[in-house]
């Protein structure tokens, strides 16, 4: 925290608005988890005197269980974070959405997804931020990205990224089949201005088109939404969702800088893995999760094993199961 501290000292540190604002959320992060451990200490003092002076009072006796057990719940949930120690888990993350193979269905299966982050988010006191959305023609949605914002947003959610398999009674088949339908997430952390990611503006091909969508308020007559292709890696991104073109170019450069920076990221790992014999190809086939509506109700996450049959309860935000299991499993080393 000192390093961030005095990072805030250098004369030109606020002319970065963007890494200003990150490193400041970072501090005041750092700071209200130091507050709460220095709180356990001085509460579990506070305790320990009492109990000197306790040997005969049995009233105060159990004034001191209740609150030494409130202490102990408190710190094994803050010990949790303890397993966010990697780098940038502490930061913001983009969530992206892309409906896979399954047609309509698919497309609201993806839906019923973004929207679970949403709710997540909510959950946690997060905030989130609509970047692109892409409607489906019939329903639901073709691919979208938000941006989450909060204490340790992209540590909790890394381990979202990855095919989600959903098993349900198709509402859009006559028949009202079961249908299978994969939704593929990914999940990026939003990367310090700090860090250097070398992009070349002549590799950029910059496209400016209207908003698209159902109609309304949020969609601009204007041509302000912003398609970004960085030529030498294939990567597209695009932001609609600001009436300002400026403000879509900005955060479409953000979520490039993202990507450019996990493709690095995930280049280090595989040669790593490699080196060690470990590497695994990523790919569509490859689902980290199941929702199953039908014959039964579970949700069920293939590397951890986690499950649970309150499917409702999970897709309106409560990860929390999946999200430690899973902090848990990779902390172990997957």
């Amino acid at each position: 925290m000192a390093t961030l501290e005095g990072q805030t000292l250098d004369p030109i540190f606020w002319n970065d608005h963007e890494r200003a604002k990150i490193v400041s959320q970072r501090i005041t992060g750092l700071k209200k988890l130091l507050d709460e451990w220095k709180g356990f200490e001085q509460k579990l003092d506070e305790l320990s005197e009492f109990a000197t002076v306790a040997d005969t009072d049995v009233s105060l006796q159990q004034e001191i269980e209740v609150e030494l057990s409130a202490v102990e719940a408190a710190l094994k949930q803050r010990e949790f974070y303890l397993l966010l120690s990697e780098p940038h888990d502490q930061g913001n993350c983009f969530v992206s959405v892309h409906a896979g193979t399954g047609g309509v269905d698919a497309q609201d299966c993806a839906a019923i997804i973004l929207r679970m982050y949403l709710r997540y988010a909510d959950r946690k006191g997060f905030k989130a931020d609509m970047i692109n959305l892409q409607e489906g023609e019939e329903a639901g949605i073709k691919k979208a990205t938000i941006e989450i914002s909060g204490d340790f947003a992209y540590g909790l959610l890394k381990g979202e990224a990855g095919v989600h398999r959903i098993v349900r009674l198709s509402p859009y088949n006559a028949q009202n089949l079961r249908q299978t339908s994969f939704v593929l997430v990914e999940v990026m952390p939003v990367v310090d201005q700090g860090i250097d990611i070398q992009i070349n503006q002549d590799d950029l091909k910059i496209d400016t088109f209207k908003s698209s969508g159902a109609g309304g308020q949020h969609v601009n007559k204007t041509s302000s939404a912003v398609r970004i292709t960085h030529v030498p890696s294939g990567i597209i991104v695009a932001c609609q969702q600001e009436r300002s073109q400026l403000q879509n170019k900005e955060n479409a450069m953000k979520m490039l800088k993202a990507k450019l920076y996990q493709l690095e990221e995930e280049k280090r790992l595989v040669q790593n893995q490699e080196l060690r014999g470990e590497h695994k190809q990523g790919s569509w086939g490859n689902q980290i999760r199941s929702y199953v509506y039908q014959p039964y109700q579970m949700v069920k996450d293939h590397r951890t094993d986690a499950e649970t049959s309150a499917i409702d309860d999970v897709v309106d935000g409560n990860l929390d199961l999946f999200v430690e299991k899973f902090l848990e499993w990779n902390k172990a080393g997957g």
